[in-house]
């Protein structure tokens, strides 16, 4: 199995042969208090799994189905938030921008920064936050082939960066459904970058509510399993405590309550793999 880049996101190790890291928290900054517990929580059950853990919260969705809908605290007081977890926790952070002038001040408070699926094609944004200085996360568009993502690679590599993660989030699979190609991370990383995958967002039915996405939270642990079998690099779940009062994709979040049993059976998991291709390499 291919080895590849390895680099920082704070302090947690990514990529090359390390183990599994777990990238997780709620959709959005529902509140500062809900926001704070759920870092505390699943930083206390990785921990206890010993898998090295980056929070992850939106401070602004701004590709909401309907108008009303939830979006977040906006980004002044979202960074506020961010940076205080940050500071109190020492984990690592990733949040999603969705314009230019959204990185250099978010690029000053956290460790990695997100382009969206639905932006991930978008040059100049692309450009800009390669020359942020942090680490990249791009979600491949539910619209793109994996070799597609080969393209946004070299968009970030000419402006130099190095720290790239790839994250599969599923492809558009006729109307309000998704599916995960498999063979998508084999491919992806191919271009020498660690693979995350999305597994909560690949579950999500957009806009299968009408007003709101729907989602398959049931099948959550069983594409867990196959990604990490695939070899990648890192789990991206979005979590939360109740589901059911989630203010943005509680249909396809995984329960709290269900992470720290999922975590335990992924390392297992990946540690095969992992040794397996250590031997072989």
């Amino acid at each position: 199995m291919l080895r590849t880049h390895e680099f920082r996101v704070g302090e947690v190790l990514v990529g090359g042969n390390h183990p599994l890291v777990l990238i997780a928290g709620p959709c959005v900054i529902e509140s500062e208090e809900h926001c704070q517990f759920m870092a505390k929580e699943i930083q206390a059950i990785a921990r206890r799994c010993q898998v090295p853990f980056i929070f992850k919260a939106s401070f602004d969705k701004a590709n909401r189905t309907a108008l009303d809908s939830f979006r977040g605290p906006g980004l002044q007081e979202g960074l506020r938030i961010l940076k205080s977890i940050r500071k109190q926790l020492a984990v690592p952070i990733l949040t999603d921008i969705h314009e230019i002038n959204q990185i250099e001040p978010v690029a000053a408070e956290i460790d990695c920064i997100q382009i969206p699926a639905f932006l991930c094609r978008q040059t100049d944004l692309l450009m800009a936050a390669a020359k942020s200085g942090r680490a990249i996360n791009v979600k491949k568009g539910q619209f793109l082939a994996p070799w597609d993502i080969e393209q946004v690679v070299k968009k970030l590599e000419r402006n130099g960066c190095q720290q790239i993660l790839l994250t599969e989030r599923g492809t558009s699979f006729g109307y309000n459904n998704l599916v995960v190609d498999i063979r998508s991370f084999s491919v992806m990383r191919g271009f020498g970058y660690p693979v995350l995958f999305d597994v909560t967002h690949s579950l999500q039915l957009p806009g299968g509510l009408g007003v709101t996405s729907g989602g398959q939270s049931q099948y959550i642990e069983v594409l867990a399993r196959a990604g990490v079998a695939a070899g990648i690099d890192g789990l991206f779940v979005e979590i939360h405590d109740n589901p059911a009062k989630a203010l943005s994709d509680g249909p396809n979040s995984l329960p709290l309550k269900r992470l720290e049993s999922l975590l335990k059976e992924l390392k297992r998991i990946d540690a095969i793999i992992k040794e397996t291709a250590g031997s072989s390499g």
